[in-house]
């Protein structure tokens, strides 16, 4: 068993083998992820497709908003290699322009999700008692809720607007990293280190900031590569009911909606926001697979 060195005290404390290997054994778990088929995958697919975002419309000078109606409906052509939808507006840009909305919608909003979820799951598990009651049932009250009628009701409270859908959506994700920082949380506080820190007087509160959270953050990392594609979905919904990022702005749930009224006369306008939509959630969760081997805690020692 190796030795932790408490910053205030400089006493060596026993401490669990994750805590003190080696940092070339993290880096390692790195490198087995990068080199999982299924990872590297996914990350290529992320990689094309938020090129794509942000190069793509640096490369073609059309404005994404700009009507045409007399060009409505209009078929692939070296002027619009996608066609255009029923407004003149050429689909292929607002496809790139939509995969950046889409995307960062479901990055911020996991994001958000882990800075609220952590800290607050790994102090329901390591104080335990009524603080971990309270904090389950509210909790268990917003996990009860599928996720896509928990963002329906907020944004019917909140409005409509791209912040309101992040908000949403990470209040839906939230209860999924706290559940997981809790079950964290009850194994390292059972630990020797947690137990000898606690005999040299480190409150509770420095445990958990300083040693329940970074043990915490494999598990999460694996969870928030797949909750992404989860949030994802989630925001187009909203978008393709209506209640996402308001028009004209464009957004991939937001013109799978509008290709509704085109459906039976160009399909096509539903099949590229659809498609772009399913091939990202892919490479998440291909990434979110390849993390979970690779970052498995008994591969770590």
């Amino acid at each position: 068993m190796s030795e932790n060195l408490l910053p205030s005290e400089g006493v060596p404390v026993p401490g669990p083998t994750v805590t003190s290997a080696p940092s070339s054994r993290r880096a390692n778990a790195w490198v087995r992820a990068v080199s999982d088929a299924s990872a590297r995958v996914g990350l290529l697919i992320l990689l094309i497709v938020i090129l794509g975002c942000v190069v793509g419309p640096l490369l073609i000078p059309i404005d994404a908003n700009h009507q045409d109606l007399a060009a409505a409906l209009q078929g692939s052509s070296p002027q619009h290699l996608l066609g255009t939808d029923g407004y003149g507006r050429d689909v292929l840009v607002r496809l790139l322009y939509g995969g950046r909305y889409s995307i960062l919608l479901g990055v911020v909003s996991v994001i958000l999700g882990i800075a609220i979820g952590l800290p607050i799951g790994s102090i329901s598990g390591f104080f335990g008692g009524k603080v971990d009651a309270v904090i389950q049932r509210v909790t268990e009250v917003i996990i009860s809720f599928p996720g896509i009628l928990l963002a329906l009701a907020l944004i019917a409270a909140l409005g409509v607007g791209a912040v309101n859908v992040v908000i949403a959506v990470t209040i839906s994700s939230i209860p999924v990293f706290i559940r997981l920082a809790r079950a964290s949380a009850l194994t390292i506080r059972e630990l020797p280190y947690i137990e000898a820190a606690r005999s040299l007087g480190i409150s509770r509160w420095r445990s958990v900031f300083v040693h329940v959270i970074p043990n915490s953050i494999a598990p999460i990392v694996v969870q928030a590569s797949l909750q992404v594609g989860l949030t994802i979905l989630t925001a187009a919904g909203l978008g393709f009911l209506g209640l996402g990022v308001p028009p004209p702005t464009p957004e991939w749930g937001s013109m799978l909606g509008e290709s509704r009224s085109f459906i039976f006369r160009d399909p096509q306008l539903a099949l590229y926001p659809g498609l772009a939509i399913f091939v990202v959630v892919i490479a998440f969760n291909l990434l979110g697979d390849g993390l979970r081997s690779a970052l498995n805690p008994r591969d770590l020692r």
